[in-house]
Formats: structure tokens, sequence, C-alpha cells
């Protein structure tokens, strides 16, 4: 594929790069092409793990760097929950959030003599509402699937002919995504969402959101997989788990997934 050969002559460009690593089809991949073009030893992966990320993304992260048998660096981060700001939960919250792991991603780069650092937003990405796109540009962090225009859906169907086990990995943005704005961002929410997702991916439900409004929960899956969660005995599941977890009301989104619904009141 000529992008794929553009992305290559992109990274070619350095020596060496630290690539900013969640674990998705989307940073897999760049890490992938990273090691293809510059080799295992000049490529740096870094796993930002913070309380409102699963704790089950940490365990698949390690799978995949020994997959890659490349370098991989977690730092763990417990300060943004102690950030005023980023708690109250503002529209510019994931600008808040991406400053703080760049410049953590930037100073380790630093340290270890890299040339740059790359992360792995998307040409998609542009087209929704990511104030943390703002930090990448100040800091002068690479993005080169945005910049080779790559897309989505090339990424993972590129990624299933290189072999890649995240091809076709759920997207499974940072929990803070499933408080709507102004709702302050809690240890405990964060919880109940992760256990509550939890839930329901081990129940048949893979593509889910657990959004949450204070006491109630309002539950995002495909439109095609509705009728599975509505049977009797599921659904009598489903509301054991999430009233046990301290949900007072349990509703069903009859629009079904999408991604970043919370950003639909901003357009509004």
């Amino acid at each position: 594929m000529q992008k794929y050969r553009q992305l290559k002559d992109h990274l070619r460009a350095f020596k060496s790069m630290l690539v900013a690593f969640s674990g998705g089809a989307d940073s897999t991949f760049l890490l992938d092409a990273a090691i293809d073009v510059l080799g295992a030893d000049n490529v740096l992966a870094v796993n930002f793990h913070a309380p409102f990320h699963e704790e089950n993304e940490l365990i698949e992260v390690r799978e995949l760097a020994a997959h890659f048998n490349c370098r991989l660096e977690v730092i763990r981060d417990s300060g943004l929950l102690d950030n005023a700001d980023f708690c109250a939960n503002p529209p510019g919250r994931c600008y808040i959030c991406k400053g703080t792991i760049l410049a953590a991603l930037l100073a380790l780069a630093e340290q270890e003599g890299l040339d740059a650092v790359a992360e792995g937003s998307n040409a998609d990405d542009s087209r929704d509402y990511r104030p943390g796109g703002q930090a990448v540009r100040e800091l002068h962090v690479l993005s080169p699937l945005q910049s080779v225009c790559f897309t989505k859906q090339e990424i993972r169907q590129l990624s299933g002919e290189r072999g890649l086990p995240t091809w076709n990995k759920p997207s499974s943005p940072c929990l803070c995504s499933r408080i709507p704005y102004g709702s302050p961002i809690t240890y405990a929410k964060l919880r109940q969402i992760e256990y509550a997702e939890s839930f329901l991916k081990d129940a048949g439900f893979p593509e889910v959101r657990l959004r949450h409004h204070d006491c109630l929960a309002r539950i995002e899956i495909p439109a095609d997989k509705m009728a599975d969660l509505l049977d009797g005995q599921m659904l009598s599941r489903v509301q054991s788990c999430l009233r046990g977890l301290g949900f007072q009301y349990i509703t069903l989104d009859l629009h079904g997934l999408r991604s970043g619904s919370l950003n639909e009141i901003l357009r509004v």
C-alpha cells in the first residue's frame, strides 16, 4: 500500500523513536511500523497507565511488547486524580491529560537519548472533538499515521494483512470518556465503569460503553446486539450486576454504540 510506504519514509527520517503505546489498534500498528523501519533496538514503547485505564489493558500491553520483542516502559500515574482542573471534567479535559502524558514521554525520550516521540492518532480522529490534539501539536510530538492520512479502516485492514493481533480489537478510550462533561471524575466512578463494562464484555457484548450519569447507567451497544441484552435472563443478570455496583437506574441507549457520544451536547 502506498500509504504504508509513505509511513516508512516518514519514520526513516529518525534513528530512534519513543512510541506512545496504549495497546490499541492504532498504536500497535505504529509500533510495528517503527520496528520494521528502525529495528527493535532503536524503538522504545511506553505505556502511560493511570487510574482511568482498565487494569487488563496493562496485561495486554505487556503481551504485545513480548510479541514484538521490543523494549517497554510503563509510567504509572496517580497525579491526575489530584488535579482539580482535570477532575472538574471540563470539555478541554483531554488537553490537560494529553499534555501531562506527553510531557512525561518527552522527558523520558530525552533521558534515553531518543530522536523523537510519536503517538498513534489517525486521520479519522480529526473529524471528532479531540482537544488532546492541541497538546500534541504544541509539544511537537509526531502523529505519523495522521501525517500520511491513514484511516482507522485502513489501519485495521493492513494490521490484518501483517498478522497483528489487534487488527479487530474494539476501540477502548479512557474511562473518563464515559462521564459527562461537568460531572466530577472520581476514582469510585471509574471503578464502577470498569467493573460494569468488564461484566458486559464477559456476558457477550465486546463493544460496549457504560455512560455514567451519577445514579443512572446508560448502556451503549451495537443495535444488532440489543435483543440479546433484553433477553429475560440476560436482562436480569445485567440489572443485578449494575444495581450491585450502586446504580439506581439502568437504561439502554436506543441510538446504539457510537464513539464520542458525550460530545454530542457540545455540538448542540
